[in-house]
């Protein structure tokens, strides 16, 4: 008996670089996915390929403790799942073997990596005849595949594994949470690939992983400021008791906050605090928008995100920012880059009558002056929310 299991990508719309600072995140799964085809071994251990040449088979054994492979080897999204599950208790006595397939797009910023992580898992559970409660999967998958070296969020597992056709999801996180919301007919995701490969595993991850740390360092000082009295803890009791992101962005002086931080802070560390607090605030209003069926109030909040990342977060890249200015120059309602930055992808928000302009333009003003041609269906294409991850029998 064999088995196929489909993992979706996702698109993040909108809270970027918030999912590690404990604030919500607005993505959707994508109708691309990876895929494992797999068999069931009575020996505790996986070996795995890939049709393409790229990523050359591997075999591990299924025992603790389970060692990475060398920096930015494929397999190690594969141990990871893997020594979550066994760190977690889960017996892991018989193995897999088979190949992984997939059309996410590789270091696009669609989370290629989290999909291969939970059909990893998905894989094995499904060998030992082992089920564990969604939430408390995703939640132990984003832990796992810190194994990587990433200081990364909990919001690409829970997309893969939540995602629910034409919805979009607010995740919350500690605990975590997903809640689905609609999105209005007529809106239209499309996805453009800078061409700038974003390896979070490889090369953008020291750049990543300072950023997190940055924000720890902003959110231990404004605590601190305001725990210790003085302007802001006069203006604002709970800022005065805060002890994380979701604290502070609930307070109810969100100006009085940002100038506080301006005056503790350094400028580098007060850049990365602005857009987590600012950008936490624009996921609610942008759930608001398509609540109400508003296309450009969210595409005004898309722009003013990636701005946002742009400017104080500086993850973005001159092709994203190229990206974004054709396609709303070509009648998007709003674009962003989605994804860690450094590289990826940016999605831009259109409806029926503007899909096809944003992309020929796109084509026309983008890609056929740097490829000499048309892109590929990799790096321009509509995306389209979808279904989250499953395990079938084949």
């Amino acid at each position: 008996m064999s088995w196929r299991v489909t993992a979706p990508g996702r698109v993040n719309l909108i809270g970027e670089h918030t999912d590690y600072n404990g604030l919500p995140v607005f993505p959707i799964a994508i109708d691309r996915d990876i895929r494992v085809d797999f068999r069931v071994l009575d020996d505790p251990v996986v070996r795995l390929d890939s049709p393409s040449a790229r990523f050359a088979p591997f075999a591990f054994r299924l025992k603790r403790p389970i060692e990475a492979s060398a920096q930015g080897d494929w397999s190690n999204y594969v141990r990871a799942a893997a020594r979550g599950l066994l760190e977690h208790g889960i017996s892991l006595d018989r193995g897999i073997e088979g190949t992984v397939s997939g059309d996410v797009p590789i270091a696009s910023g669609l989370s290629s990596s989290s999909a291969l992580v939970v059909a990893s898992a998905l894989a094995l559970l499904k060998a030992n005849g082992v089920t564990l409660p969604r939430l408390q999967l995703a939640a132990l998958m984003a832990r796992a595949e810190r194994f990587v070296g990433l200081e990364g969020g909990g919001m690409d597992q829970a997309a893969c594994l939540h995602g629910i056709a034409g919805h979009a999801l607010r995740i919350e996180f500690d605990p975590l949470r997903v809640t689905p919301v609609p999105v209005p007919d007529g809106w239209r995701w499309v996805v453009a690939s800078s061409l700038v490969r974003a390896e979070k595993s490889a090369g953008a991850r020291e750049m990543y992983n300072e950023r997190a740390r940055q924000c720890r360092e902003a959110l231990a000082a404004s605590v601190g400021a305001a725990s210790g009295g003085g302007a802001a803890k006069s203006r604002n009791r709970a800022a005065s008791t805060a002890t994380t992101y979701r604290d502070l962005v609930s307070a109810d002086d969100p100006d009085g906050l940002l100038r506080d931080a301006r005056r503790i802070l350094s400028p580098v560390l007060f850049r990365r605090f602005r857009h987590v607090v600012t950008e936490g605030s624009r996921v609610a209003l942008a759930e608001q928008a398509m609540s109400d069926g508003d296309l450009h109030r969210f595409g005004r909040l898309m722009v003013r995100s990636h701005e946002s990342l742009r400017d104080d977060y500086e993850v973005s890249t001159d092709e994203l920012d190229a990206i974004v200015g054709v396609a709303r120059e070509a009648g998007a309602a709003g674009a962003r880059l989605t994804g860690a930055g450094f590289g990826g992808c940016a999605v831009a928000l259109c409806d029926d009558s503007t899909v096809e302009p944003v992309m020929e333009a796109l084509t026309a003003r983008f890609y056929k002056p740097r490829l000499g041609g048309p892109p590929t269906t990799d790096m321009l294409f509509v995306a389209k929310p979808s279904g989250g991850a499953g395990v079938q029998e084949r």
